[in-house]
């Protein structure tokens, strides 16, 4: 089979598509004799930014001179992007190989697409002879398929309410589920500013190292309005230190988009100095400056309308959003394509980012089943909302269409809402003839 075939395959093997657990995918790891990927390895979790964080320590890592390899997950527009080896997306043959080995592997055991996928990442890393190995956490963390792998240090990003029908609700239910990849004495990475109290309890529970933002390591803006991360200045202050007590390290902006940034590089600084080998100080700067990800603020411009395409889907990243919508003020309008899955919230959504849009376009997103939807029925739980108006798509193709013929040419189109909305919009973006604009 190919690699299509493949993925249609595993798609069907097991009844459902999230059945979080460690006993079946761990069997699995023990007879593949994965456990131990790479030299060192960090895994990151948390609500908004691990994917950003990820790009951060690769990046740096690849700097250093170290061999990285780095797991990921969703993926945008092809799968081999959810398995890089140096900052090279996994081939065809690679993943039909590592799929090939784990169906000789697993007997009877049903596996989910996800642990397919995380398996497949393992097997390839451990062939690799990899320096350092990153691991985004897929949905949680004490549960999720990439806990079967003993971190060196393990990294929170942030703790938001997202995904409750797997994970609880509320903060501090969240955060025990995330905190569930942190290793007694092993460093745990904390980029909240004030993480669920649930976390912190794990944390001393099992004697974990914890590093905190603003507590144990800090973001300085040397010409910011002030020390905050978030501070909508940050970014117009052109350099800003990573710090710890009796060390600070000389940084450029990141080469992502938005004052976000700011925090997800510290937290993939703190995790790759809390390694028992950390990476120079030159590699650090390099590879802040070097990082890249799809989907993250992307900016494109299509006849002097700006079009920025964000894979934001919850609340805490619409504020994000909105954020950097108000540091990044354009002449004219902002206008906004959102189209969304079935179980996020929308109200919440657009309550963060209300007084930041001008013009609302709404899409379906019923391809993507099962959690994909109609726009007939996407649009009614916008009532009530800043959003409640907007106008109605079939697709992301014609939302972004319309937006963009809506759109003057001091304006801004922002393409958001899920990993399937941004995915959509790229698609058309990036084979279009255009020139990106950052």
């Amino acid at each position: 089979m190919n690699l299509s075939q493949w993925l249609d395959r595993i798609e069907q093997l097991h009844p459902k598509s999230i059945d979080m657990g460690l006993e079946r995918v761990g069997e699995v790891a023990g007879r593949l004799g994965v456990a131990r990927p790479a030299r060192r390895v960090i895994t990151v979790g948390g609500t908004n930014g691990k994917g950003s964080t990820v790009a951060f320590i690769e990046a740096i890592g690849r700097a250093a001179g170290w061999r990285v390899g780095a797991y990921t997950s969703p993926h945008l527009l092809a799968y081999n992007e959810r398995i890089r080896i140096d900052r090279v997306d996994a081939d065809d043959a690679m993943i039909v190989a590592a799929f090939e080995a784990i169906e000789a592997a697993r007997g009877d055991t049903p596996l989910t697409y996800f642990e397919y996928g995380t398996l497949a990442a393992l097997w390839l890393f451990q062939r690799a002879n990899l320096d350092l190995a990153v691991l985004e956490v897929g949905l949680g963390g004490r549960l999720d398929a990439t806990n079967v792998v003993d971190p060196d240090v393990a990294a929170i990003t942030t703790v938001d309410v997202d995904h409750q029908d797997y994970l609880g609700e509320g903060r501090e239910a969240i955060g025990h589920e995330k905190a569930g990849i942190a290793r007694a004495w092993k460093p745990l990475v904390l980029g909240d500013d004030d993480p669920p109290s649930s976390v912190l309890r794990h944390a001393y529970s099992i004697a974990a190292k914890t590093l905190r933002i603003g507590c144990d390591f800090f973001v300085d803006l040397p010409g910011a309005a002030s020390g905050d991360p978030d501070d909508p200045g940050a970014i117009r202050a052109g350099r800003w230190h990573w710090r710890e007590v009796g060390h600070r390290i000389d940084l450029p902006m990141p080469g992502l988009v938005g004052q976000m940034q700011l925090r997800n590089a510290a937290v993939a600084i703190a995790a790759l100095r809390a390694l028992d080998k950390s990476p120079p100080d030159r590699a650090v700067a390099q590879g802040i400056a070097d990082a890249r990800i799809r989907g993250r603020l992307q900016c494109f411009d299509r006849d002097g309308v700006e079009v920025v395409v964000d894979v934001g889907h919850n609340p805490q990243a619409a504020h994000a959003l909105a954020d950097w919508l108000a540091a990044s003020p354009v002449a004219g309008r902002t206008h906004a394509v959102y189209a969304a899955l079935a179980d996020k919230d929308v109200a919440g959504v657009v309550s963060a980012l209300a007084t930041s849009v001008d013009h609302w376009h709404l899409a379906g997103l019923a391809r993507h089943a099962p959690r994909g939807v109609f726009v007939a029925d996407f649009a009614p739980r916008l009532a009530g909302t800043a959003a409640q108006a907007g106008r109605r798509h079939d697709t992301v193709a014609d939302a972004l269409d319309a937006a963009v013929a809506a759109a003057s040419p001091a304006d801004r189109v922002l393409v958001f809402g899920s990993f399937h909305t941004a995915a959509e919009a790229l698609t058309l973006l990036e084979t279009a003839p255009a020139t990106p604009s950052s």
